[in-house]
């Protein structure tokens, strides 16, 4: 009922949209005669922030078109490689000549923002590397008759993307997960590792994730705790409006996931706005746009599966099912110390108030068996938690962190790989086994 009454003023609200566009338009044009006057300009920029507050934001683009290489400009296309009925593994796709870097699954976060949050993530990352991302599609958009989402649904996506992936050939991957992903990236490492897949990544990069929120308190570890499992099904969750494709999909509303996001920090939101609003009305129009891009961005939010919030409130935040080996995979169990032979590196921000330090960095732990010279940890002075991903600090400094340790282990899977094959010169009748033992080794 809730979502559905938030449906209906959103839609309530359209004419005062439009009034909005209509009186930013008038003011903001030269050829009229209150542009140039104290009072248009406070009119203009005062309609521009209101119908930013008010917008309905669909699914942001990209707006990768290019990224720099050496000084010059490379096309990039972006295209879907994998599709499924909840998300879609999408390619950023350079020339044939950049064929051979090494390939990073990025996995984003199924949280509330779309995949296009990471747009600066994957665009540092396409410098070096041949970059694929998880595209999770809003949970309104997709009919019932898709079935549930939760957490095995998640891992298993990982795997067949992983799977499609390996298919395809190429050189070893390397998995990235931002953010919520990165318990479930581990588990689907653990799976494979296990089983001796031949598309077990050669490393995993973990950012800012709540691997172990025992490590470290935040106020979102506290309302979990703080709260039943009925009170999160009773309050948060909600079926979707009967004019979505979704429709009657128990879902957690992308509305009340922003009112949360809103209710952390809301005198530093108010006051970017109050702020963009100066800047329009002094002229300071670049410094007005930087602000409302991220608020596009920030704004933009997906219904999420109801199944997957609960489930995952229930793994990670109350009863630490990865850390404290109790994590089952389709009633199969979760075995972390299964790893032996993958990179592992863990990366925090300073000031993270979401995942704090220690909680992602808690991975080194879980995963006893790695070995040390296949591990690393970085902690990111001065940042919080988008600072990681997003940004100067994560363009000149993790970023460049996360190639070198891509190299490194792509080197010692590469020396591995042939002292096995000078101990084993490849015969006729044992050239299978050792194409086989190059792809474990990967």
């Amino acid at each position: 009922m809730l979502y559905s009454f938030h449906d209906a003023r959103s839609r309530a609200l359209m004419p005062l949209r439009w009034m909005a566009e209509a009186t930013r338009i008038t003011f903001d044009s030269p050829f009229h005669p209150m542009s140039w006057t104290p009072f248009g300009r406070m009119l203009a920029a005062g309609s521009t922030v209101l119908e930013s507050l008010i917008a309905i934001r669909g699914k942001p683009d990209w707006n990768i078109d290019t990224v720099t290489i050496d000084g010059k400009d490379v096309p990039v296309t972006i295209e879907a490689d994998f599709e499924a009925p909840f998300g879609d593994l999408v390619h950023f796709s350079k020339p044939a000549k950049f064929k051979g870097q090494p390939r990073v699954l990025l996995v984003a976060p199924m949280s509330g923002h779309h995949a296009t949050l990471l747009r600066d993530t994957a665009r540092a990352l396409m410098i070096e590397n041949d970059v694929w991302i998880t595209d999770w599609r809003d949970a309104a958009e997709v009919p019932v008759e898709e079935g549930r989402f939760g957490v095995d649904t998640y891992i298993q996506y990982l795997r067949d993307f992983l799977s499609h992936l390996h298919e395809d050939g190429g050189s070893p991957i390397h998995i990235m997960a931002v953010c919520q992903p990165a318990p479930l990236v581990l588990a689907t490492v653990a799976l494979l590792a296990e089983e001796k897949s031949p598309y077990l990544p050669a490393s995993m990069i973990l950012m800012g994730g709540p691997v172990d929120t025992r490590a470290s308190e935040t106020a979102v570890t506290r309302v979990a705790e703080n709260r039943s499992m009925a009170w999160f099904e009773r309050s948060v969750i909600h079926r979707v409006p009967a004019r979505f494709p979704g429709a009657n999909r128990k879902v957690y509303p992308g509305f009340l996931q922003l009112q949360s996001f809103w209710s952390m920090n809301p005198a530093r939101h108010a006051g970017a706005h109050v702020k963009m609003f100066d800047q329009l009305r002094k002229g300071d129009d670049e410094s007005a746009e930087r602000t409302q891009a991220f608020y596009d961005e920030y704004m933009s939010i997906a219904d999420v599966h109801a199944d997957f919030f609960l489930e995952t409130v229930d793994h990670v935040f109350k009863r630490h099912s990865l850390a404290t080996g109790q994590m089952t995979w389709n009633d199969h169990l979760v075995k972390p110390e299964a790893i032996t032979n993958v990179g592992l590196l863990t990366v925090e921000g300073e000031l993270d108030d979401i995942s704090a330090p220690a909680q992602t960095e808690a991975a080194h732990t879980i995963c006893a068996n790695i070995p040390e010279e296949l591990r690393d940890h970085m902690l990111q002075k001065g940042v919080g938690h988008y600072g990681i991903f997003n940004g100067r600090r994560w363009r000149d400094d993790i970023c460049p962190r996360i190639g070198t340790f891509i190299r490194k282990i792509e080197a010692m899977k590469a020396e591995a790989v042939k002292n096995q094959t000078a101990k084993n010169p490849p015969t006729k009748t044992n050239t299978k086994e050792a194409n086989d033992g190059q792809q474990n080794a990967a």
